[in-house]
């Protein structure tokens, strides 16, 4: 057996340095992956990237025989978690879950970073995104988006809004929003969101951004109305909210994003498989049914989609941090 993964490993190398163009399906080995596959999560169990990371590797256990383990490491924006998973093996049996601040935010914020998003990672495929909605505290002075922006115009800084902390993606999303509108607001940052979600109820800190599956139930309670959702479109589950642009405001997503990665150095016939059958995953009615329960759309994409997406995205948050919108760490 020993000899046997040695040869598969030396079949591996060779195909990656020497046919980078080859084709998943003509250069598959059945012998990968050959033991546990360890999925890093920088969320806490529970909350919704964590259930769609959870039920991917629950799929894609069932197609390799192997168990896919959860590894959870929340905090400090992912810092942590992804400069571990750089060191590891670069040979396919450690997935990483990056977002919009693990490979935008942070290089962004921060002088230096025991990371370098590009240099240390391979992108296999975006794996979701979500809405987020403008939301009131139930009894807000303010009844529209335009209100609320009128009020903003009329006196900087006089309006506020709740997020999880500097360049948390709230706070990147509505300083976006912001900035499209020519308005200036007050930030209040949280440590935890039922304090934020209570303040933003109780009418102390006027609104705040979130995706509809973290607020829902705060909503049914009347304790959160949503002004607006920031997307082209209409939420199905709320076809009674307007977007922003439908709500007169500027027209802007704020859709927070998630992909899987592996360290750089994965060779590229081993990146096409876990990448070929992380798609086959997110195609099933399971895996996209669990992904909308828990508030989010599938998007999967090329490796060069997930590169797309990061310059697109650091494009567009970097005046904020040019201009003193978010504060550089």
């Amino acid at each position: 057996m020993a000899a046997e993964r040695i040869s598969r490993r030396a079949v591996l190398a060779t195909l990656a340095g020497t046919l980078p163009g080859w084709p998943a399906a003509a250069a598959r080995l059945p012998g990968f992956p050959d033991r546990a596959v360890r999925m890093v999560v920088p969320y806490s169990v529970g909350v919704g990237p964590d259930v769609v990371a959870r039920s991917v590797g629950e799929r894609l256990s069932q197609q390799w025989g192997q168990p896919v383990v959860i590894d959870n490491k929340p905090g400090a924006s992912g810092i942590v978690a992804f400069s571990e998973v750089r060191r590891t093996p670069a040979d396919g049996h450690t997935l990483f879950l990056a977002d919009t601040a693990t490979l935008v935010v942070n290089p962004l914020l921060h002088d230096t970073l025991p990371y370098d998003p590009v240099r240390d990672l391979v992108p296999l495929t975006l794996l979701f995104h979500a809405t987020f909605l403008i939301l009131v505290g139930g009894g807000s002075r303010f009844r529209s988006v335009a209100e609320l922006l009128d009020a903003a115009r009329r006196a900087p800084r006089s309006v506020s809004y709740g997020t999880l902390g500097n360049g948390h993606a709230v706070h990147v999303a509505i300083e976006t929003f912001a900035r499209a509108a020519g308005v200036q607001m007050m930030h209040v940052p949280f440590k935890e969101a039922s304090a934020l979600f209570t303040t933003v109820a109780s009418g102390e800190v006027d609104f705040t951004a979130f995706a509809l599956n973290t607020v829902a139930g705060l909503m049914a309670r009347g304790h959160l109305r949503p002004l607006a959702v920031a997307a082209r479109k209409r939420l199905a589950k709320l076809p009674e909210v307007p977007t922003l642009a439908e709500a007169g405001a500027p027209m802007v997503e704020m859709h927070p994003w998630a992909a899987l990665v592996v360290p750089a150095g994965t060779p590229g016939v081993v990146a096409e498989q876990l990448r070929s059958d992380i798609l086959a995953a997110l195609g099933t009615a399971e895996v996209r049914g669990r992904a909308e329960q828990a508030g989010f759309d599938i998007t999967p994409s090329t490796p060069q989609g997930v590169r797309d997406r990061i310059d697109a995205d650091t494009a567009l948050y970097a005046p904020l941090i040019a201009e003193g919108r978010i504060a550089r760490m």
